[in-house]
């Protein structure tokens, strides 16, 4: 049995600006803004959340099958999604369109200015989760709206269950479709910061969203992760990382994580403690699909952080 992740796919060109915006940017002409940045480094990755959580959960051994649109540019994409071995039947090709793009510059004090262009991402409603069969779990992640609104209720009536985890798009909701996604939903996973504008955009507490939900997982970067669930809190430990380079796709391969231990029948704080070990393997590289461990690497840093193997 497959796990349907719905999510975008999207191409991420990363620029360095070997200088600061602000030596070059100035406030009192900021109406006329007219600047140009030399970027002497250049690098292109493969990214979008479906794509970043499918990797994560592939390389635990698990079955992703994807769910996403793309564009007449998607070829280099399709071709490692197959190297993975990485299923690409729910995948759909709009023509005439660009895959979703993140044009990312960053200057010497790691600020960024981004451009991203949804493209194909926009037509994710023409995908339907009644015409994936073999699934026995699924997660919502960022898309096009008309799209995520669609998959969450395709799960919900096919009694899938499934996690629902908007992410970047969550400025795109008001607070009851949110309520209503969350109504719907199995589990819910947000990072504090999205947590926060969840509870400002619904007007509940998290602890009052989380009886709405099987389970209500809120990631806090290196600080770790809370689960809500039942009426109590878990605190799962950040697993250390051996080097921090890039953030990038690290909730995206904790989702990896966290998809595994569910799709397996492991209880929700193991599931949640796989996730982080996932988490920090992603951090340790650049890009956020650049890491890699075998399975034995991974149970190893599972049990030197919580103190058993996880199988």
């Amino acid at each position: 049995m497959s796990v349907l992740i719905c999510g975008s796919i999207a191409y991420d060109t990363i620029m360095v600006f070997h200088s600061q915006f602000k030596r070059h940017i100035l406030p009192e002409q900021i109406h006329i803004l007219n600047v140009s940045f030399l970027v002497p480094e250049m690098r292109r990755e493969y990214g979008g959340c479906a794509g970043n959580i499918a990797y994560s959960l592939k390389l635990l051994g698990g079955e992703p099958d994807i769910m996403a649109t793309v564009g007449q540019d998607a070829e280099a994409y399709l071709a490692r999604l197959d190297k993975f071995g990485i299923h690409q039947r729910h995948i759909r090709q709009i023509p005439d369109t660009f895959t979703a793009q993140a044009f990312i510059t960053t200057d010497l004090d790691d600020n960024q200015i981004t451009a991203f262009h949804p493209g194909a991402m926009s037509y994710s409603h023409k995908n339907h989760v009644r015409e994936a069969d073999g699934v026995s779990l699924g997660i919502v992640s960022p898309d096009g709206k008309d799209g995520m609104l669609q998959h969450v209720h395709g799960f919900a009536a096919q009694k899938t269950p499934f996690v629902f985890d908007p992410g970047q798009g969550l400025p795109l909701f008001s607070g009851e479709e949110l309520l209503e996604c969350i109504d719907l939903a199995t589990w819910c996973s947000l990072n504090d910061y999205e947590a926060q504008l969840v509870c400002d955009k619904t007007g509940k507490t998290l602890e009052q969203l989380a009886e709405r939900l099987e389970g209500l997982i809120v990631t806090k970067g290196a600080k770790g992760s809370i689960i809500y669930s039942h009426g109590q809190t878990t605190e799962i430990p950040c697993a250390p990382a051996t080097a921090v380079l890039d953030p990038t796709g690290c909730g995206d391969a904790y989702r990896g994580g966290l998809l595994y231990g569910l799709s397996n029948g492991w209880t929700l704080e193991k599931s949640a403690r796989l996730a982080s070990v996932m988490g920090s393997l992603k951090i340790a590289s650049r890009g956020p699909q650049n890491y890699t461990a075998t399975k034995d690497e991974i149970a190893s840093r599972f049990a030197a952080c919580y103190g058993e193997r996880p199988w």
